[in-house]
């Protein structure tokens, strides 16, 4: 079986950074044949080989937590400390930053539509606009952009 190597290359999970780190590690996670835990495809019926087939799945369950819970920052190893499987763990995550990416979302379309012009040249207020709308595009990939 594989080594796990400690998950380089991936920026630690913070208040900002919720859809690279996400993306990042599912792809890590594939690579690794870990994917299957979070996603709750692992086959893990009962069998003729129970002990065997449980045993595995215990190993990549471990290995899968592990990866996740060096990957985030200290603050948010509180939102997962008790979380007893990698799929648990996931969701956690999921449902707390849809509510944050949500809140921010909110904020961000509230800015664009009361930006105004005012004492900005043009070009001001062009980028002004533009970075808004960009940083909702990144919190919502389907909304579109200017």
């Amino acid at each position: 079986m594989r080594n796990l190597q400690v998950v380089g290359g991936i920026k630690k999970l913070n208040n900002k950074n919720y859809n690279t780190w996400a993306t990042c590690m599912e792809s890590y996670l594939q690579g690794q044949d870990f994917w299957a835990v979070i996603g709750n495809n692992e086959v893990t019926q009962l069998d003729e080989d129970t002990s065997s087939t449980l045993r595995k799945w215990k190993i990549k369950a471990s290995k899968t937590m592990f990866a996740l819970k060096t990957t985030v920052e200290d603050d948010m190893l509180e939102h997962i400390r008790k979380a007893k499987t990698p799929k648990e763990a996931w969701d956690t995550f999921a449902t707390l930053f849809s509510k944050m990416i949500d809140t921010r979302l909110q904020l961000l379309e509230n800015e664009l539509l009361s930006v105004a012009q005012k004492d900005m040249t043009i070009a001001e207020y062009f980028h002004k606009v533009k970075f808004i709308c960009r940083e909702i595009s990144e919190l919502d990939p389907s909304a579109a952009t200017v």
